[in-house]
């Protein structure tokens, strides 16, 4: 993007995939990225295998200085920014508070990629709680940094609806890629001059905390709206679960399915076929499971569980 302005020493502070295009965003752009800080590696996946965070994976194959401190308060840490003369600092998806002192460090301060549209979903899980509580739609909010968590006035914002079928993993994709195109204009605005700033209405605003894996075994007396919301909103992780004949099973997909006058208990499952089965729900309803993966394998349809796993109907799934 052509801009006005001087370019900018912009410090970027990102961790996980959702951050990687607005990094990509100021590499490709006219400002000077003069360094990065993120998380420090850490066990990952199924192995535990140390690993480099994505964002730094990107800045080291594009030689930029990178910091990996345990706590930004940690000593030497504010200095090591300093060195760098920052003119602005851009957040996405960190991973911790920004103290004061280094808020203040930029000339232009720090401003932050969120994504949900502020006040509603402040916090370390914004996309999942949405998903979760059948929010219609969502977005990205570029906010200037502020002591308090997520608080600060916007400067910008985009909104993207939510399919009722798509999981957080969907929607979080596609809101990294619509909230990098919105920070880039937004610095540049700023490299321009003066930007306005609209303050966000605390009265409005709710919480997103971070996901717990506790939160994974569905409760079928619940409505199967409720349940289905949930197993899209735990996707990736920690990811639904319920109890099959002992085994734990992760639920991976689901869907909606109309009541059907029965009265079998919640949890029961009243349908087999080959693409589904069907389980009896609270408040009379049925929710179809077409997707699972058995604990310790690999995710699958159904069909190919069935061909090695028989269900009849009037099986319980149990609940937590």
């Amino acid at each position: 993007m052509t801009g006005t302005g001087a370019a900018l020493r912009i410090v970027f502070f990102g961790t996980p995939s959702f951050a990687v295009p607005t990094l990509e965003r100021l590499l490709a752009s006219r400002h000077a990225l003069v360094g990065v800080v993120t998380q420090p590696d850490r066990p990952r996946g199924r192995g535990h295998r140390v690993a480099e965070s994505p964002v730094k994976a990107v800045a080291r194959a594009h030689a930029r200085p990178v910091l990996q401190p345990d706590r930004l308060r940690a000593p030497g840490v504010l200095d090591a920014l300093a060195d760098w003369t920052p003119d602005l600092g851009v957040v996405a998806a960190y991973g911790q508070l920004v103290p004061g002192a280094m808020l203040d460090l930029p000339r232009l301060g720090m401003i932050n990629v969120h994504a949900s549209l502020l006040p509603r979903y402040r916090g370390a899980a914004p996309v999942h709680r949405a998903v979760i509580d059948g929010e219609p739609e969502t977005g990205v909010t570029i906010m200037r940094m502020v002591p308090a968590l997520d608080a600060g006035p916007m400067l910008a914002r985009v909104i993207r609806p939510i399919g009722p079928d798509e999981t957080s993993e969907d929607v979080e994709r596609d809101l990294a890629t619509l909230g990098a195109s919105l920070l880039g204009a937004v610095v540049e605005r700023l490299a321009a001059g003066p930007v306005d700033e609209e303050p966000q209405d605390d009265m409005l605003s709710t919480y997103a905390p971070r996901l717990r894996k506790d939160e994974g075994p569905i409760d079928w007396t619940l409505p199967a709206l409720f349940i289905h919301n949930r197993v899209r909103g735990l996707h990736p992780w920690p990811l639904a679960s319920t109890s099959l004949a002992g085994t734990r099973l992760l639920v991976l997909r689901t869907r909606v399915e109309e009541a059907t006058g029965g009265d079998a208990a919640p949890g029961t499952v009243v349908e087999v076929s080959r693409a589904a089965l069907y389980v009896a729900t609270g408040h009379g309803g049925r929710l179809a499971i077409e997707s699972v993966r058995p604990e310790g394998r690999r995710a699958m349809s159904v069909r190919d569980f069935l061909a090695g796993h028989p269900v009849r109907p009037g099986t319980h799934l149990a609940g937590p």
